[in-house]
This record gives structure tokens, C-alpha cells and sequence, in this order.
């Protein structure tokens, strides 16, 4: 069984529209791959806040689905989305079939925060649902979100249920994994780069996952906060993009290697 899939490190800031113009790039790219599913980093679509526009994100995600259904690419799309069901504020990977099916979300459950008591930070912002699994193509499938895999010790007041290990014991056998990470030009960032980079290849071959990051890509002078690209289920790197900028990428993952 083979998953063809595409992933786009872009630059995520706040201009929804240049967002989604964004995303319809990548899109028309995983079609000329002829790929199966696009990933996008978290919060691709609205910005990565709580304080982002509802409507505006509203009306760019019909845009994306509606181009990602003609294409015929199924989606893994990080935004930040207030749910009607409930009216709760989630930090999420959407999915979609390549037909434009909504199959439902992941949303952020390590959610970053002060370690103070109470802590302060995102963990405030952002509600959570229960961890659950996606039908791609045949293949079951997962997403984490950021610090969801690498559990930071330095922003995760909550212990670290090993998310990973948990998609992998539901049946997964590939995770989405969309990114926004802190990046810098000092000594710290470099640290941060080889704990997530570690993280991503221990927490693959931990679980016999394979895991498909993609990182916000801004400011584009800077390398991302930790590679995307492709990890098989023995840790190793399959495929990797360039470190900076905007940069588009497919692999075919086949499962029965």
C-alpha cells in the first residue's frame, strides 16, 4: 500500500488571503506530483492566534477545499478554527478527502504555556478534543501539532503523554505533523533545532510511525525551527526540503516496505 504525500513549509504570519494564495500554490504542486494529500505547517490558514479573523478564515478555507477538491488532493490543513458545534477555540489539523469530505480534526493537546501556577500562554486560548485517527486512501492516519510530539520542557505544564506512541497503539501508521516553532539566529536556537529534529526520529522509530512534518518557514533569512520533510518508521530521514524558505516537497510512502 503506497500514500503519496506532499508538504508545504511556508511562511505563516497574519494576511489570511496571502495564506490561502499560498496554500493554492502548493496545492497545484501536489497535483503536478501527483500526490494523494498536501500537509500544512499550524496555523497555514488563519495565523497562528486565538485573536484571528473567523469570517475571513471562513471564507479562505471554502476557497482551499473547493481547490483542493477540483485537484483532487486530500488535506491536512493547520489553522486555528472556532468550532459551531460548540463555539470553543481550537488549534487544529483539518481533514479532507480528496473529494472535499470533511472527516474532522485534531486539535492541539500539548499546548504550550508558562511553567508558573497558574500558567499563562496558549494553553489559556485553545481548547481540546479527544485524540483520534483519519482514513486516507485506505491508510490510517494521524496529526500532532508542534510541541504535541517533542513535549518542549521548557513550555509543556502538562506531562507528556506521548501522543506518538498513543496514534501509533490506535492502528496509525503515518503522522501529520504540522509545525510553527520559535527560531532565532542564537546558540538556543540550534539546541531547539537538534531537540525536535531527535524528537521527530526516536518518536518515528518508537512508534514504527512514519511522521511528515512541514514548519512555518518566517522570517525566510532564518532556517526553520526543525526540518520538514519525510521520516520512515526506522527513524530515518526519507526525504528532507531546503531549511529556509518556501519550499514544496512529495514523497511516495510505501507502507509495506
Amino acid at each position: 500500500m503506497q500514500l503519496k504525500v506532499a508538504g508545504a513549509q511556508m511562511a505563516v504570519g497574519n494576511d489570511i488571503a496571502a495564506h490561502a494564495a499560498t496554500i493554492g500554490r502548493a496545492i497545484k504542486y501536489a497535483f503536478d506530483e501527483g500526490a494523494d494529500i498536501l500537509l500544512t505547517p499550524e496555523g497555514s490558514l488563519s495565523g497562528y492566534t486565538h485573536e484571528f479573523d473567523q469570517a475571513a478564515t471562513e471564507a479562505a478555507l471554502k476557497e482551499v477545499v473547493s481547490a483542493s477538491t477540483e485537484a483532487g488532493i486530500a488535506l491536512a490543513l493547520g489553522t486555528c478554527f472556532v468550532e459551531p458545534d460548540d463555539g470553543k477555540c481550537y488549534n487544529q489539523v483539518r481533514f479532507y478527502t480528496a473529494d472535499g469530505e470533511y472527516l474532522g480534526f485534531h486539535s492541539k493537546t500539548l499546548r504550550c504555556g508558562s511553567m508558573t501556577d497558574p500558567p499563562k500562554g496558549e494553553i489559556n486560548h485553545y481548547a481540546v478534543s479527544p485524540l483520534r485517527t483519519f482514513q486516507v486512501k485506505g491508510v490510517t492516519v494521524g496529526a500532532l501539532i508542534c510541541n504535541d510530539l517533542w513535549a518542549n520542557p521548557g513550555c509543556t505544564p502538562m506531562p507528556d503523554t506521548h501522543l506518538t506512541q498513543q496514534l501509533s497503539d490506535m492502528g496509525a501508521r503515518v503522522i501529520f505533523h504540522a509545525i510553527n516553532g520559535g527560531r532565532g539566529a542564537s546558540e538556543w536556537s540550534d539546541v531547539a533545532w537538534n531537540y525536535h529534529e531527535s524528537n521527530l526520529r526516536m518518536r518515528a522509530q518508537a512508534g514504527g510511525v512514519w511522521v511528515v512534518p512541514v514548519d512555518n518557514c518566517h522570517p525566510t533569512d532564518l532556517r526553520c525551527s526543525c526540518p520538514s520533510g519525510v521520516v520512515d518508521s526506522r527513524g530515518q530521514w526519507v526525504a528532507q526540503a531546503p531549511v529556509k524558505g518556501e519550499q514544496f516537497f512529495s514523497y511516495t510512502i510505501d507502507l509495506d516496505d
